[in-house]
């Protein structure tokens, strides 16, 4: 990566003859404009999509396992591919692969909005996170390479930060917006303009680097990366979506698994690896890619139920819904810029410990919500909740990358986001059975005892949504009831899952104990002499500090 230079003066990653190098003749700051506006789209498609699915499902009419792949097809194909494009990018040309990135994400765009049927819609979506899974290592490098001075790149991660924090949350309020005006590949339509002007201005403006790594590019172990990834990840979504005990489930986790495990084994046998695995076994490393998985396992489900609340319970509409958690996204952004120097004055082990801490009071804050609409509560929970999830993320993405080796940040850098994919992937399942636990027994006895058929009750008590079409469908006192008690019992539900996140948080909280309690105090170098990774600098830190907020 660059950034890093040696006591010889040796780059860490050489830009490629002919090229622009950064800082020299093209304004960094230019560059990192251009780098977050790609970085908005990727975070706003992660979630603009969520509110546009009852008007997909209305209009494509897609079966419920490709209404799944509908959602899933983006995150799968992007958490998949990190490693294997975040080093190909090492070896080929960081800016190479990202504009690649950009035209494909621009052409996947088009054929969604336009899409005849589900699975070209499907297909899309799966391209939508190849795309995504080009330009996410690629940017982050880049602006490594662009801000080699540890303070002013501090300053570019913070704004990175802030920039993937209002995508994230600004996804279902742009969705929302558009869907009150526009048909719903509307919302895909916003790419193409924005992703048009960043391939001649990244052409231009961006600078070229390959990193100097020695030996040849492992193309048979990013293969196997990415294949073992895309099984266990996808046999954990189907268990999130209620499919525990199937055989499509179990098959590609297992299969995922021993892929993964040969991966593993394959890199440690290599004498040029990847991912230098022999870093997990630090402290600092393994605990945060851990921490990582539990503060996400904790709160993306919990996100997706709460926008199921706010829209089907409170009736809000999704441009409403959209507004209602915008103060989360200006709490991460606050936590975001300010969390430099949160880190250089409390060290990542109190820094995490007390996001963790701060996350799981605001989580048992909203344990107070009920049937009625309680804003100021919900304002409150929402600001905690942002800043303590922010907080939390940057130690521990701060922490796991500075005990990574500066030419292997890379690869650091695929293992924090494929944490956080996993932990989202797993937290869903976990998260969705104990809501389904709580919710369907309740919804099945409200319905026998209104008089309805088996077969109504057991319908209903899959999701809300569907109990309240099966309430209009019956109609009358008995319909009327099956969704006043649907709705009760999905506020119970709620809430046994709320206590069920606050848990794992505070898990999570005694877990970070074993982070380092401060960073690498040694004062800078000279120029051209080696630069130890710090807290003011973040090292090669930085790399995906937003994602908690990206999909929650």
């Amino acid at each position: 990566m660059s950034g890093t230079t040696t006591a010889g003066s040796q780059q860490a990653d050489a830009p490629v003859p002919g090229r622009r190098s950064g800082g020299a003749h093209v304004n960094r700051w230019v560059v990192l404009t251009v780098l977050c506006a790609s970085l908005l789209l990727v975070a706003i498609d992660a979630t603009v999509l969520h509110v546009a699915v009852p008007a997909v499902t209305e209009d494509l009419r897609p079966g419920s396992i490709q209404l799944l792949w509908i959602v899933d097809a983006y995150p799968l194909m992007c958490a998949s591919l990190l490693i294997l494009f975040g080093t190909l990018g090492d070896r080929v040309g960081r800016r190479r692969v990202l504009l690649f990135g950009y035209t494909l994400f621009a052409v996947a765009s088009a054929v969604a909005a336009y899409a005849p049927s589900a699975a070209v819609l499907i297909g899309a979506r799966a391209l939508l996170g190849v795309g995504g899974a080009m330009i996410m290592p690629a940017t982050l490098s880049i602006l490594r390479q662009v801000f080699p001075d540890r303070r002013e790149r501090a300053l570019a991660v913070g704004i990175w930060s802030a920039v993937a924090a209002v995508g994230a949350a600004v996804g279902p309020l742009v969705g929302g917006l558009l869907l009150e005006h526009f048909w719903w590949g509307a919302v895909f339509l916003i790419n193409i303009p924005l992703m048009a002007a960043s391939l001649p201005i990244g052409r231009w403006l961006l600078p070229e680097s390959v990193s100097d790594a020695e030996g040849p590019w492992d193309v048979f172990g990013a293969v196997l990366a990415a294949a073992g990834l895309c099984g266990a990840i996808f046999g954990v979504k189907r268990a999130g979506s209620g499919e525990l005990l199937s055989v499509g489930t179990w098959l590609p986790l297992l299969a995922g698994i021993v892929l993964i495990a040969w991966f593993v084994r394959r890199q440690r046998r290599r004498p040029h690896p990847l991912v230098d695995v022999g870093t997990l076994t630090r402290a600092g490393f393994g605990t945060s890619v851990g921490c990582i998985v539990l503060t996400v396992l904790a709160l993306v489900g919990l996100a997706l139920i709460a926008a199921q609340y706010l829209q089907l319970v409170l009736g809000l509409s999704p441009l409403q819904t959209g507004m209602r958690l915008l103060p989360l996204s200006v709490a991460a952004i606050a936590a975001g810029l300010a969390g430099s120097r949160l880190l250089a004055l409390m060290g990542p082990r109190a820094m995490v410990s007390l996001g963790f801490v701060v996350t799981a009071l605001a989580v048992l804050c909203l344990t107070g919500v009920g049937e009625e609409d309680r804003p100021g509560l919900l304002i409150g929970g929402f600001v905690l909740l942002g800043f303590g999830l922010e907080t939390t993320l940057f130690g521990c993405y701060e922490s796991m990358l500075s005990e990574a080796p500066p030419e292997q940040s890379g690869g650091a850098a695929a293992v924090g986001e494929t944490a956080y994919q996993l932990g989202a992937g797993i937290g869903i399942a976990l998260l969705g059975s104990v809501m389904n636990a709580a919710y369907g027994p309740g919804v099945r006895g409200a319905a026998g005892d209104s008089g309805l058929p088996s077969t109504a009750g057991d319908d209903a008590s899959h999701s809300l949504g569907e109990a309240y079409e099966v309430a209009a469908q019956y109609g009358g006192p008995s319909g009327e009831a099956l969704r006043q008690a649907a709705r009760g019992a999905f506020v119970s539900g709620l809430h046994a899952t709320l206590l069920v996140s606050a848990g794992l948080l505070l898990v999570g909280a005694l877990a970070a104990l074993r982070l380092p309690r401060r960073m690498d105090g040694q004062p800078q170098e000279p120029d051209g002499a080696e630069r130890p990774t710090g807290p003011e600098g973040h090292g090669g830190s930085g790399q995906l500090l937003s994602r908690g907020v990206t999909q929650s």
